[in-house]
């Protein structure tokens, strides 16, 4: 059993942290055990990023591993400060909130916020709309982005042993 969490761990973490990865081939058991995990969460990325709303705008969210359990992490922005907010899966509850003051987190935060400030559609939007489109389908993270200087949300779903990752506009 222990071997098995760690690699749902092992797993959560290496999908969900490096949206990079989405796009290639990965073992169907692995994704069948990330969808697993993010089925049993009883709060969708998408009421997440509602729960969020309080400590400010989205700019991303993921479900990701932490101490060997599955969280929802939201990156929000309120005036010109960046926040992580933790979001508890199962109740919808923000369990914890940080600023976000240095390093790769506040690179990412910034390059998020310059997107969302071009964009028209919330990310929550953004993710209904894209999960309305894949039936049967999670959504397990969403990111913020310029391409081409529009706005778009980076969307990674999963459902059984597949995976999809669908770029939805924001303008």
């Amino acid at each position: 059993m222990k071997k098995a969490r760690y690699i749902l761990t092992a797993t959560v973490a290496t999908l969900v942290l490096n949206p990079a990865v989405w796009a290639q081939e990965t073992p169907g058991k692995e994704h069948a055990e990330l969808a697993k995990a993010v089925s049993a969460a009883k709060v969708s990325l998408e009421k997440g990023l509602l729960a969020s709303a309080t400590e400010g705008k989205a700019i991303s969210a993921k479900f990701e591993a932490e101490e060997g359990k599955l969280q929802l992490s939201v990156y929000t922005m309120k005036g010109d400060k960046f926040y992580e907010v933790v979001v508890d899966h199962q109740t919808g509850k923000i369990t914890k909130t940080e600023p976000i003051t240095e390093g790769e987190d506040l690179a990412a935060a910034k390059s998020q916020s310059e997107a969302m400030a071009k964009a028209k559609l919330s990310l929550r939007e953004a993710v209904s709309k894209v999960v309305a489109e894949h039936k049967g389908f999670l959504a397990v993270s969403v990111f913020a982005e310029l391409k081409d200087g529009h706005p778009v949300a980076d969307v990674s779903l999963v459902k059984g042993g597949e995976s999809e990752a669908v770029t939805e506009k924001l303008d």
